[in-house]
């Protein structure tokens, strides 16, 4: 059974964007964030983080699961990076990668009204 994210009122950046009118910048990182989520493969890399016993999964070990090449998951990981959803950390050659939960608690609580 996949992790559940719990939404705490501490984790969220931005109001509800059920509740009130949100400035521009509260919209640009829920964007950011809302479009990393908006690929097929980038889901699965973050179920796969997500249902790692580590909590953490070396770049090479996304290839086999996905069928995609390792500079295809590079893209990838790195948009879900640069949205602050997943985080690299670089041991010898390879890159472990976990999730960043309070990321996806904030996007999470973004929608809850």
């Amino acid at each position: 059974m996949p992790k559940m994210i719990e939404v705490r009122s501490d984790d969220q950046c931005c109001a509800s964007i059920l509740r009130a009118p949100m400035d521009g910048v509260d919209a640009e990182k829920l964007a950011l964030g809302f479009s990393a989520l908006a690929d097929p493969v980038r889901l699965r890399i973050l179920s796969i983080l997500a249902d790692s016993p580590a909590g953490e999964v070396c770049v090479c070990d996304f290839v086999l699961p996905l069928e995609k090449s390792q500079p295809t998951i590079s893209h990838h990981l790195k948009i879900l990076s640069d949205s602050g959803l997943v985080h690299g950390e670089r041991r010898s050659k390879w890159v472990w990668y976990s999730l960043d939960r309070t990321r996806l608690a904030q996007l999470r609580g973004a929608l809850d009204a």
